[in-house]
């Protein structure tokens, strides 16, 4: 089962699953196999729908690597109102469920699902997403336990950790981010040339990451490092140069940013080049921007799980119109790289570190042991385990000081800011 939003790693992780089962039947390690997909995540575990994989095409399941999103669709379904892995509970998951019609009134999502599995005689369920679907698949684990005497093996993640973000703790690095880092590098080499369409143009390229900027940061180290230090120009009366396709400052939720000094730095690359280009992560400054927009009155798009709907609220939107003033900008142009980036099929990368969880991740299921499969940052080694699903959790912030992001800092000109210069200075910026 895949469940959340999409990332560069859902198809892979369901052909190493087929494969490794397959192969654990072959040695002997299994005595029987029946390979079930539930289709659209929890949604088809309260529905039950689903459909069973014919071994004969266990083998063709190696053309999924070559595939992006889900080959068994996802979908963004709440099991549970209350749980002490979760944070947001604004929205209750009963009437969530019933007004999409996955269950009746009366019924218990996690009772459901349960119902389901047992139906279906489903000895192991691999959950594949991120923080939301691992929390809900330690919660079904618990209930499984607890009510129906463990009898189907949860290993949520294997619990695949897919996420672009890269912010699950104790997760090293999880599915899907490397890839979406080069896909939103690639996706900015074309946006960039957009530089020179017209005078003193303004671009934000806003990236996916709720609470954390390691994706903005990587995208934006990965296309410096693929792309523009790469490029050649010719001297002369062009004005497509190395700066001008260059990145000129990255704003991440972890990296406080006094806007008025950096509107003041980005003027003088303005008038000199006559464009600024900007990484923004779609979680920065959300907090100030919700406190304006209750301020005004306004309703906080919210989704199942309590998330702030962050395509909804615009965040490189919000800042464009506000920066564009203090660098003087004639035109000013947001793209969001995230539905491109989070869409594509996996790179060479995460497919190694998938298909090495995948492998690890069956035989965890063999022995019976429940977890997230994954790199335990907090076991000597980082060794891919299965992780109790108790330490899992989402939230995980960008270390900043990491060397090649602080060097890359260092390298645009824009300054080392300490973790409590805030944003909120924005606001103090009497912009009309």
């Amino acid at each position: 089962m895949t469940s959340g939003g999409l990332a560069p790693c859902l198809a892979s992780s369901v052909a190493y699953l087929v494969e490794f089962w397959a192969k654990a039947l072959k040695e002997g390690k299994i005595s029987g196999l029946t390979i079930r997909m539930y289709i659209d995540g929890y949604k088809g575990v309260l529905t039950g729908d689903s459909t069973v994989l014919d071994p004969a095409n266990y083998d063709d399941c190696k053309c999924l690597h070559d595939v992006g999103g889900s080959p068994i669709g996802n979908s963004r379904v709440k099991l549970i109102a209350d749980s002490p892995y979760l944070t947001s509970t604004q929205l209750t998951n009963i009437k969530d469920c019933i007004a999409r019609g996955f269950v009746k009134e009366g019924d218990t999502p996690l009772e459901v699902a349960a119902q389901t599995l047992l139906k279906d005689g489903i000895n192991v369920i691999h959950t594949i997403g991120g923080d939301d679907t691992n929390t809900q698949a330690a919660e079904l684990s618990k209930y499984l336990l607890e009510k129906h005497g463990g009898k189907v093996v949860v290993v949520g993640g294997y619990r695949m950790p897919k996420t672009i973000d890269n912010d699950v703790f104790p997760v090293v690095q999880t599915f899907g981010a490397d890839t979406a880092a080069e896909q939103g590098a690639l996706f900015f080499n074309n946006i960039v040339s957009e530089s020179s369409a017209n005078p003193r143009m303004f671009i934000i390229h806003e990236v996916m990451g709720r609470d954390s900027g390691s994706l903005t940061a990587t995208t934006a180290y990965k296309y410096r490092e693929m792309y523009a230090k790469k490029s050649k120009f010719v001297d002369g009366p062009f004005t497509s140069t190395a700066t001008s396709r260059d990145i000129h400052a990255v704003w991440i939720p972890e990296v406080k940013v006094n806007i008025k000094q950096e509107g003041i730095r980005l003027k003088k690359i303005m008038d000199e080049h006559g464009c600024v280009n900007v990484f923004l992560s779609e979680g920065a400054g959300v907090e100030d921007i919700v406190k304006e927009m209750e301020e005004n009155g306004e309703t906080i798009p919210r989704d199942a799980f309590g998330h702030i709907k962050l395509d909804k609220i615009n965040p490189g939107v919000y800042f464009a119109k506000r920066v564009a003033t203090l660098i003087e900008a004639e035109k000013t142009l947001v793209q969001k790289s995230g539905y491109f980036a989070r869409s594509a099929a996996s790179n060479e990368y995460d497919r190694k570190l998938i298909r090495d969880c995948a492998e690890i991740g069956v035989q965890s299921a063999i022995d019976g042991v429940s977890g997230c499969m994954g790199q335990d940052e907090d076991k000597e080694g980082t060794p891919i385990r299965a992780i109790e699903f108790e330490r899992i959790k989402g939230g995980k912030t960008f270390d900043v000081k990491t060397p090649w992001f602080q060097n890359m800092l260092e390298e645009i000109g824009q300054s080392k800011y300490d973790r409590h210069s805030v944003w909120k200075s924005f606001n103090g910026i009497n912009i009309i």
